[in-house]
């Protein structure tokens, strides 16, 4: 694609595409057979300056711009949709969270310990009974009577990413829950604190080794100074916390599609049929060619978001538009890179398999398809 990257920016996609193809690439099929959550690449993600990407030098991140997270995550994409899943979420959400609403003190707590790999940061706001709807949230943080500098969690939460590496999560409760959305806190937990603790690890289609699970809250007890932003102003933050999250995820999309893309390609050159490579065939052009001209525009899209939020503008609407077209664009591709590949791409000799596999995530993830359409129409209509 002809979006002009600065040198800045080229030398952080080259860099990045060179680590995921040394040390990512080779590993990613057997982490997924596997289903096992690859904790020996955290250290290495954490020296590539990855874990703390927008975090400023001064808590010990990377400092970098939200375009760079974007094209990190891609990157990572291209190879392994799990392991970029881990970045987009631990940057995104959990230390995002900290990083934009905690306090002082809290930044030099956690966010040292987020980039350095030492705590994956995990992110709970969905529940089992309740995803885009937060006013179905039943997960209560109630003031302890006996210490009124004390809450007291109560509930549980599902597909949490990171759920049972991470060494701290950011949790949403119910503190004022006639208020419904407008009566949500935020609090950070640490693993480890009693009451706390990560159940039911989930068995996906895809992202299958991105550690997802069950987190349960029983009479867990927190300090006031875990507390996150101000009482009741949880989900109101959350909004904010889910645009750049929107970004990630659209971009992790496009990492995935053009990972895709490029097996396709290499496959329809070398792959053979009545006597010539299958990429001379029409059928097998019209493929790519759709699949390269939609993944160019889902970058474009991706891409724009990033770039009004680094220049402090309004970008909700092209954070949903970017990750709606995206997540869909990739799936497409993903699709056809498996009918190029015939009955091998249905094996998981081949990479296409997992690739699809793990696209479908982005259609749901930060917020499904039909929520994105909602938050379009919105700014659309004037809603």
């Amino acid at each position: 694609m002809d979006f002009e990257l600065s040198e800045t920016h080229q030398q952080l996609r080259d860099s990045v595409r060179d680590f995921a193809e040394r040390e990512v690439r080779p590993k990613a099929i057997e982490w997924d057979k596997q289903e096992r959550f690859p904790s020996e690449i955290v250290p290495k993600l954490a020296e590539m300056g990855l874990l703390g990407i927008r975090v400023p030098e001064e808590y010990g991140g990377a400092a970098m711009d939200t375009l760079s997270y974007a094209i990190s995550v891609e990157e990572i994409a291209r190879v392994d949709g799990s392991l970029a899943l881990t970045v987009a979420s631990h940057n995104g959400l959990g230390t995002g969270h900290v990083l934009a609403f905690g306090s002082e003190a809290q930044k030099k707590k956690y966010l040292p310990k987020a980039c350095s790999g030492e705590w994956l940061a995990a992110w709970g706001l969905t529940e089992p009974g309740s995803g885009s709807d937060a006013s179905g949230m039943t997960t209560t943080a109630k003031r302890d009577a006996s210490s009124p500098d004390h809450w007291i969690i109560n509930g549980a939460k599902m597909f949490i990413t990171q759920g049972s590496v991470g060494g701290f999560c950011v949790v949403l409760a119910k503190t004022t829950p006639e208020k419904k959305q407008k009566g949500i806190t935020a609090f950070i937990v640490e693993h480890g604190t009693p009451g706390f603790s990560a159940s039911k690890h989930l068995e996906k289609l895809g992202m299958r080794s991105s550690d997802t699970c069950e987190l349960s809250f029983e009479d867990v007890r927190v300090h006031d100074s875990q507390r996150l932003g101000a009482v009741d102003h949880g989900f109101l933050d959350t909004l904010t916390i889910l645009d750049k999250g929107r970004v990630s995820i659209g971009a992790l999309a496009l990492g995935l599609g053009r990972g895709a893309l490029e097996l396709a390609i290499a496959y329809a050159k070398e792959r053979k049929q009545f006597g010539k490579p299958i990429a001379d065939f029409q059928a097998i052009q019209w493929m790519i060619a759709d699949s390269k001209a939609e993944l160019d525009a889902a970058a474009l899209l991706v891409y724009r978001a990033a770039v009004l939020a680094d220049a402090g503008r309004p970008f909700s609407r092209e954070a949903s538009m970017g990750k709606l077209y995206a997540s869909e664009a990739a799936t497409r591709a993903c699709q056809r890179a498996v009918q190029i590949h015939g009955g091998y791409g249905y094996t998981r000799e081949y990479q296409v398999e997992r690739h699809l596999r793990d696209a479908k995530l982005c259609e749901i993830g930060e917020g499904t398809s039909e929520v994105q359409r909602m938050v379009i129409a919105r700014h659309v209509l004037g809603g």
